[in-house]
């Protein structure tokens, strides 16, 4: 088996904007930190689903509602940190929270 691969700063960056966009007041969820983050978690649903699933197309994470927003990037980062193999992919998963957040004004 390959070495496990250190996803902390993967789990630290969701946990962080998550922790954010529940804190967040209802009217910057509804001004688009809501969707941002659900295109976030579905982004990282989709990479996680590639190569837990190779060959079989991604089912795509449904909107849940604004206030489930910040679990759906909980689950879908911690559920991508569990299948990258490389310190790049996670530096490249790192930098889609990172992006997302800051688009998402929290």
């Amino acid at each position: 088996m390959a070495d496990m691969v250190d996803t902390t700063p993967l789990n630290r960056a969701v946990e962080q904007f998550a922790d954010r966009l529940r804190a967040a007041p209802q009217s910057r969820l509804q001004r688009g930190a809501a969707a941002e983050a659900l295109a976030l978690a579905r982004e990282l649903a989709r990479r996680a689903q590639l190569v837990e699933e190779p060959g079989r197309q991604p089912r795509e994470m449904p909107d849940a509602g604004m206030f489930a927003a910040a679990d759906q990037v909980m689950v879908a980062g911690h559920d991508l940190a569990l299948v990258l193999t490389s310190e790049a992919e996670v530096k490249e998963a790192v930098r889609l929270v990172e992006e997302a957040q800051q688009r998402a004004g929290v």
